[in-house]
């Protein structure tokens, strides 16, 4: 079988892996995507006149350059900007989001525990692990803040002990809060996030996707083309049918321990642990709620920590949800199983009523959440330099094992790209 050669080998038809090609000047590439389309976890589902994607993407953008590239090749799209309104449900109540700048919304007696607990919260920081996730939120907010939603929500989205996960595991995206802010709140609210604004297309998030792929050689981008092994002394990968791919150099935006598995590079496995998330999107017959975007659910006897209304921000007239179950990743699903309970627990939390369900879609995000500890940081940096030198770049979400937006993708490839402008 003929051997394939391109300068650039790109993993990942995704938004990092789009983005790259996009950005090359003049340069050479080849797009491979195991998947039979592209879009990686931001594809998007049309069924029975609702819009849902594989899970609830919105693009919050903190450089007007980048939207404008995009929306340049989006003509003709009708594209919304929300100002967010996001809720938490704790006890039949709903609490503004952020949580620890609203816990005066909270009956008297838990505000009272939650105050309490946040003046005195360095009592609370010395019987935790300050190195920890869990440790940094009792050590900024209190035992009370902490054990109401910080802790269980994030263990729900997780699915791990908050313990082995590293304090700045969420970086900037986690809505840290003093406590001159949290007072303040209580007088004059504010509850401005890195989100507090996002847009979205009505034909839902592939078309930025789309937006990328529409300047790219159709033919330069294989699908149903997954990647079996990568050689990085002889520069060779090879397909699961068999086709071989000399190159320069690879980018990869495939989950970086998978790509150190097909590299053959030695690697402690345990380090790199992730979990899975069961999306449901349901579609019923009315409307639910309005003006809400989307609600958190601390609580464990609510088997989702997330629910989302597309309907909300569509200016739809039946309810169009999705909904987010965090999974370890070696967790045994019942699809279906799962959705009953998802209806059962919608209707105990006041979202549905006897709403009727007329159509649903299910997909199974693995990995979804990395868990980033110390030592997969060391262990990233060493092995990504290793990788580097063998002219392989490991980026994006997955392939950098991080937590990061779908802009922060597309920045990070774009740079990478011009990096290459400029040498060749």
């Amino acid at each position: 079988m003929t051997e394939i050669h391109t300068p650039f080998l790109v993993i990942g038809a995704g938004m990092t892996g789009l983005a790259f090609a996009n950005f090359l000047d003049g340069q050479d590439y080849l797009v491979v995507e195991a998947q039979s389309e592209i879009g990686g976890w931001c594809k998007t589902v049309h069924r029975d006149g609702f819009v849902w994607d594989y899970s609830g993407h919105f693009f919050h953008f903190k450089h007007p350059d980048i939207e404008a590239y995009l929306r340049q090749r989006m003509a003709g799209e009708k594209i919304v900007t929300v100002e967010k309104n996001s809720l938490i449900y704790i006890d039949g109540c709903h609490v503004d989001f952020p949580f620890q700048k609203n816990i005066h919304q909270l009956p008297k007696e838990r505000f009272i525990d939650c105050l309490y607990d946040l003046f005195f919260r360095q009592e609370a920081a010395h019987q935790v692990d300050s190195d920890s996730f869990e440790g940094m939120l009792v050590e900024k907010f209190g035992r009370s803040i902490s054990d109401l939603f910080l802790i269980p929500y994030n263990e729900k989205l997780y699915a791990c002990d908050l313990e082995r996960l590293d304090r700045d595991a969420m970086g900037r995206f986690f809505p840290h809060a003093d406590m001159a802010a949290i007072l303040r709140n209580m007088r004059y609210p504010d509850n401005a996030s890195y989100n507090a604004t996002f847009t979205y297309p009505l034909g839902g998030a592939i078309r930025y996707v789309e937006a990328l792929a529409g300047d790219l050689d159709e033919e330069k981008i294989l699908t149903d083309a997954p990647l079996v092994s990568v050689d990085p002394t002889r520069k060779v990968a090879t397909l699961a049918d068999g086709r071989s791919i000399s190159y320069d150099h690879l980018i990869s935006s495939a989950p970086f321990d998978r790509l150190l598995d097909m590299t053959g590079i030695d690697h402690d496995r345990s380090l790199f642990t992730s979990n899975k998330v069961l999306v449901h999107n349901l579609g019923f017959d009315k409307k639910g709620p309005e003006g809400v975007h989307w609600i958190y659910f601390p609580e464990r006897d609510v088997s989702f920590y997330r629910a989302g209304f597309y309907d909300n921000i569509m200016g739809q007239d039946r309810m169009s949800l999705y909904v987010e179950i965090g999974l370890p990743t070696d967790a045994e699903v019942d699809v279906e199983a799962s959705r009953r309970r998802v209806l059962r627990d919608l209707e105990k939390v006041g979202v549905v009523e006897d709403h009727r369900l007329i159509a649903h879609h299910d997909v199974i995000l693995d990995p979804a959440y990395v868990h980033i500890t110390s030592a997969s940081r060391r262990a990233f940096d060493e092995l990504s330099a290793t990788l580097r030198c063998a002219g392989i770049y490991s980026i994006g979400r997955y392939g950098g094992w991080t937590y990061c937006s779908i802009e922060d993708n597309i920045v990070e490839a774009r740079q990478l790209a011009r990096r290459f402008n400029r040498i060749l």
